[in-house]
C-alpha cells in the first residue's frame, strides 16, 4: 500500500460536507471564514472554504459528504482500487482532452463520506 500511495502520489485535496440547501452551506462557508479565515468561493453546486472543505448545497454524494483524493495517474489508482474490490461509478467518469480520467467517484462509502479521485499534475 505504501508503495501505490507514493507512486500515485495519493494525497488528500480536500474534504467535502454536504449541507441539506444553499443557505446551511452558506452558513457553513461563513463559520469557516470567521473561524479558520477560508475565504468562500460559491459555484453552482458547492461553495469551497480555501481549497480545504467543500460545501455541498444539498446535492452530494455520500451520507455525510465526500474525501477528494489527488492522483498523478487516475488510470493506475483506478487498476489499484479495483485490484483491492473498489470499483469506480462509471457516471461519474470525466476525461481530459486526451480521453484520460480526470475525475471519477470510486463505488464504496466509509463511515458516510465517498472518495473520489482527481488527477493532479
Amino acid at each position: 500500500m505504501q508503495d501505490a500511495v507514493k507512486e500515485l502520489n495519493m494525497h488528500v485535496l480536500h474534504v467535502g460536507i454536504n449541507a441539506k440547501d444553499d443557505e446551511q452551506a452558506r452558513g457553513w462557508a461563513q463559520e469557516f471564514l470567521e473561524s479558520f479565515g477560508l475565504p468562500a468561493k460559491e459555484g453552482a453546486n458547492s461553495i469551497f472554504s480555501a481549497d480545504l472543505v467543500e460545501i455541498m448545497k444539498g446535492c452530494g454524494r455520500g451520507t455525510v459528504g465526500h474525501i477528494a483524493i489527488g492522483v498523478n495517474d487516475c488510470e493506475k489508482a483506478v487498476e489499484y482500487f479495483a485490484s483491492r474490490g473498489v470499483r469506480t461509478i462509471p457516471e461519474t467518469i470525466r476525461t481530459d482532452e486526451d480521453g484520460r480520467i480526470k475525475f471519477v467517484y470510486l463505488d464504496k462509502e466509509i463511515a458516510g463520506f465517498m472518495v473520489h479521485l482527481n488527477l493532479v499534475k
